[in-house]
């Protein structure tokens, strides 16, 4: 018995994506989540990120764990 699924009209090559286009799909998929994803670090970064000027007293370097003064 045949079944249900099977399309019976339409050109053989029209009526399902080949395995060349579901790999590009699937590739086009995966860059649009990484590229949502960078977007959406960045804009929390900025978001969370302190607004104005730095302390002058945050400096950091290779000698910040010795006292200068």
């Amino acid at each position: 018995m045949r079944s249900s699924f099977v399309a019976t009209t339409g050109l053989k090559l029209v009526r399902t994506p080949s395995a060349r286009r579901q790999a590009v799909r699937r590739r086009m998929v995966i860059a649009g989540a990484v590229a949502v994803f960078a977007l959406a670090s960045g804009a929390i970064g900025y978001l969370t990120a302190p607004q104005g000027a730095p302390d002058e007293a945050a400096r950091t370097g290779p000698f910040s764990y010795f006292p200068s003064e």
